[in-house]
């Protein structure tokens, strides 16, 4: 028997996006079912951190105990339970899983010029496209706090945010499909926070970061170089372990297109350290291999970095499960982005998966401190519209479309939205520092 496929006019799915307004209203993504938990924050951060390296999990918590904001880029594992909590409009998309305003950046694309996007997809999943909006509002009042903005600014800045994804939306709905793929964001040296963070990027060169992270081995001019030490954030690894994250290079180089492969074949590996980083993904194991190319002018490096499951991933059924989930995390980047890592790509240590990327390559983030003033709302409306390129690459920007309308309503529930979601992340980061404390005592 012949399967054959089954299109939808352009009509039709305009008018499935309408028909989930009776799923969830617009005006009711302000809800909050905090009572619906069935474990405290605090559980299911730490369930969330089975498997990783104990003796960094101090530290993670130390982090996150720092301030609300810090908790929350820790602790997505609570924001998935407490979205799943709520109805959801069933509109699926490849979504970021951890939107907020330090994951997006600026970095190098394969032509070497500077782009500025989302950056982090470690929590990237097939899911409901306003998954990834619920928590970049909540990200952007935390922020908006934290940058010292009242409460009615930072509630104003995830509507402007709202506002411009729909209104990006609707125009992704009306233009020709392969269009959508090659949208390119053309403002944004226009907008203050995202100057600076190109500007740092301009400045991350890999002789740079040659110079931050790497020492001579002795006072020769020419002398060769090895990693700092800088406990605990940077360990040299040496000996048998340092072979088996070299060893995970081999089936890194068959998985890449052939003239990436060739690129990486004209560099050899030098030394190997153990990295800290970010907030919530401390814990897991992250490798640093640096290589040299033509000499010591030429370095490279690769970031090799432990991926856990989404944590959406138990909450979505449906979802096809990742066999690799480094795999998961590229292919959710290679969906979402425009214009990606060159030498993005997937490994193996042991049982362990990893994603391979390179590290610092003309990387440049967002600061709090770069948010005040303007910084925030012209900052959040970039957000919307990178968010809405993102979503349009990968599902049906008409359905989105259809399921917005003209209206205010939605930004309107997504700012009230925000505001809640903020103070109950600071009930939870209370609680942590409470918990903190007690194991002090």
């Amino acid at each position: 028997m012949v399967r054959v496929m089954q299109w939808a006019s352009p009509e039709e799915r305009r008018r499935l996006g309408q028909l989930r307004r009776k799923q969830v209203g617009r005006q009711a993504h302000d809800a909050l079912a905090i009572k619906a938990r069935r474990s405290p924050a605090l559980e299911l951060v730490q369930r969330a951190e089975r498997g990783r390296v104990p003796a960094l999990l101090k530290l993670k918590h130390e982090m996150m105990a720092q301030s609300p904001f810090l908790y929350f880029r820790g602790a997505a594992a609570v924001m998935a339970a407490d979205l799943a909590a709520v109805p959801n409009t069933g509109l699926m998309s490849q979504i970021c899983g951890d939107a907020h305003v330090r994951n997006l950046g600026a970095y190098a694309a394969a032509d070497g010029r500077l782009v500025f996007d989302i950056n982090d997809f470690d929590e990237t999943i097939r899911g409901p496209f306003e998954w990834d909006l619920k928590r970049m509002a909540a990200s952007l009042v935390l922020a908006g706090r934290g940058a010292g903005h009242k409460e009615g600014a930072a509630r104003a800045a995830v509507e402007l945010c709202m506002e411009r994804y729909a209104a990006q939306m609707r125009q992704f709905a009306g233009m020709s499909s392969l269009e959508v793929t090659r949208f390119q964001v053309h403002r944004l040296g226009a907008v203050e926070p995202v100057h600076d963070a190109l500007q740092k990027a301009e400045r991350a060169t890999p002789l740079h970061t040659l110079e931050q992270l790497t020492e001579a081995v002795s006072a020769e001019k020419h002398a060769a170089r090895r990693f700092k030490e800088m406990k605990p954030l940077l360990t040299r690894v040496t000996g048998a372990q340092a072979e088996k994250v070299l060893g995970a290079l081999v089936p890194y180089s068959e998985m890449l297109e052939p003239q990436r492969r060739h690129l990486l074949s004209l560099y050899r590996p030098v030394d190997v350290a153990f990295k800290v980083v970010g907030t919530g993904s401390v814990g897991l194991r992250d490798y640093c291999i640096y290589l040299e190319g033509n000499g010591p002018r030429d370095p490279l490096f690769l970031q090799m970095k432990e991926e856990a499951a989404s944590a959406y991933a138990a909450y979505l059924p449906e979802a096809r499960a990742a066999a690799h989930q480094g795999q998961r995390a590229v292919e959710g980047q290679r969906a979402m982005q425009v214009q990606s890592d060159p030498f993005l790509g997937w490994t193996h240590i042991g049982s362990r998966p990893y994603l391979v990327r390179q590290l610092n390559d003309h990387k440049g983030t967002i600061e709090l401190g770069d948010l005040a003033g303007s910084g925030l709302s012209a900052f959040a409306e970039l957000c919307g519209e990178l968010l809405a390129r993102g979503h349009a690459r990968s599902s049906d920007p008409l359905a989105i479309a259809g399921y917005l309308g003209q209206g205010d309503g939605f930004a309107e529930a997504l700012g009230r939205f925000g505001s809640l979601y903020a103070d109950q992340t600071e009930k939870d980061w209370q609680a942590l520092r409470r918990a903190g404390r007690a194991s002090r005592s």
